[in-house]
């Protein structure tokens, strides 16, 4: 969710972009440092805001003490915003500007840029560290047999709550095993006044994983079924679709889709505006649940796990997704970006505000670190079940790769916008979605 673009890189990037990082200014770099090291600068390009910025520069101040031949800088793209910096990183990557280090906010999103030669494999560096990166991380993603990432940051599906909101209307913190029903309810019951002070029960992004949510917590691979067909003739895309609706237009309990389309609002701020009492998110935003100065806020935050689609879905299961670090294929520098690379998955210092994408941290002792400045401000004890319960599992491990995923979720987001916005009816925008994903699926097929 920090999450995701909408575009697959262009033919410009394919022909152009392995000239990432052979700019003028590399060239530049390779004076000598102590004990006859050169110094490099590795660019790091990423989304950060103001509360990942600070997070980032503390592990980078970390790493340079370590490695002082080694200068890393950072350069947020477009901050706070995943899904536009992919959009700029790609033009960037066939202007042959110097680019070294890349974060992506999903496994699609690296394996679609994998698949086009624009990342560097890190396979060689890891025999040589003599390191198995199944053991080091919970997810590696991989495109023919090699690994074109390090999982950086771990996330799962989360409800966010305005407990103060819960109060008001008598509703305890739901627990695992409630459902999207339970949660139309919820929105219902939370939904409080009337034009500009209204407060809405609940938000729905318009990325595609807010369009049928199901798809992505319920499904080993929310594209497409282990057979390699799409999975939007799932009953789930009616039925989800539907409750989406019966939210906007008959309850009134959710945000319209065309105010968050046409002002471009921003999940963050309807939240802490308390403007609506419910958003359904990653678990990144406990840190910034913890971040009063750049999100004020003054009362208490709850959470719950995700929603299962009905009491006889499987308990507990969640989309556990996560950011990953890839080395570009263009950088003259790969092995110190590697390096780079190692050290922020793995570093355990205070600096770290998410769950860890490496297996050997202590996930509860960061969070606890996270949020112990405005511990007042959180309802500690769903926090730890929503984050931490035992029950709470993704789905077995997809055995289809696809790095032309993100051309299918731009298909569910351009379904689910004429449903909810042209009046569509569910059947016909699955039919539509269905003919458009088998074609992709087709042509794919073919290279």
């Amino acid at each position: 969710m920090k999450k995701t673009s909408k575009l697959l890189l262009s033919g410009a990037v394919l022909a152009v972009s392995v000239l990432s990082g052979c700019g003028q200014g590399a060239e530049k770099q390779e004076a000598s440092g102590e004990g006859g090291k050169k110094n490099v600068t590795l660019k790091y390009y990423n989304w950060d805001n103001e509360v990942m910025g600070a997070t980032t520069k503390a592990l980078i101040d970390q790493f340079q003490a370590k490695y002082p031949n080694i200068k890393v800088e950072s350069v947020p793209l477009v901050p706070g915003n995943s899904v536009e910096t992919l959009k700029k990183l790609d033009v960037t990557m066939s202007s042959g500007e110097q680019i070294d280090l890349v974060l992506f906010p999903s496994i699609d999103e690296t394996l679609a840029r994998a698949a086009q030669g624009v990342l560097a494999p890190l396979d060689d560096m890891y025999t040589k560290e003599n390191v198995k990166p199944e053991d080091e991380y919970y997810v590696n993603p991989k495109y023919k047999g090699k690994t074109y990432a390090a999982m950086y940051q771990r996330s799962n599906w989360i409800i966010l709550l305005n407990q103060k909101a819960l109060d008001e209307a008598k509703l305890p913190v739901p627990e695992i095993g409630w459902t999207w029903d339970d949660f139309r309810e919820y929105a219902k019951k939370l939904t409080k006044g009337e034009g500009n002070s209204k407060r809405y029960g609940a938000y729905f992004h318009n990325w595609g994983d807010y369009a049928n949510p199901i798809l992505f917590n319920e499904k080993r691979n929310p594209f497409l079924k282990e057979d390699g067909t799409t999975q939007f003739d799932d009953p789930s895309t009616l039925t989800f679709f539907n409750l989406r609706r019966a939210m906007e237009k008959e309850d009134k309990s959710t945000t319209p889709f065309a105010d968050v389309v046409g002002a471009k609002l921003a999940y963050r701020t309807e939240f802490f505006n308390e403007k609506t009492a419910m958003l359904a998110t990653g678990s990144w935003m406990v840190a910034d649940s913890a971040d009063v100065q750049k999100y004020p806020h003054n009362f208490k935050v709850a959470f719950a796990p995700v929603p299962r689609s009905s009491k006889d879905a499987e308990l507990g299961q969640t989309s556990i997704g996560g950011q990953f670090i890839s080395v570009a294929a263009g950088s003259k520098y790969k092995d110190e970006a590697y390096q780079f690379i190692r050290f922020i998955t793995t570093n355990t210092s205070d600096a770290k505000k998410e769950l860890s994408g490496w297996k050997k941290a202590d996930d509860k002792k960061i969070i606890e670190g996270t949020i112990a400045k405005n511990k007042d401000l959180f309802n500690t004890e769903s926090l730890d079940k929503a984050l931490f319960d035992k029950r709470i599992h993704a789905p077995a491990p997809s055995e289809v790769v696809a790095p032309y995923a993100p051309q299918l979720k731009k298909v569910l987001e351009d379904g689910f916008s004429a449903f909810i916005l042209d009046g569509k009816s569910a059947e016909d925008a699955r039919k539509q979605m269905v003919e458009q994903a088998n074609k992709i699926i087709k042509e794919n097929s073919k290279k």
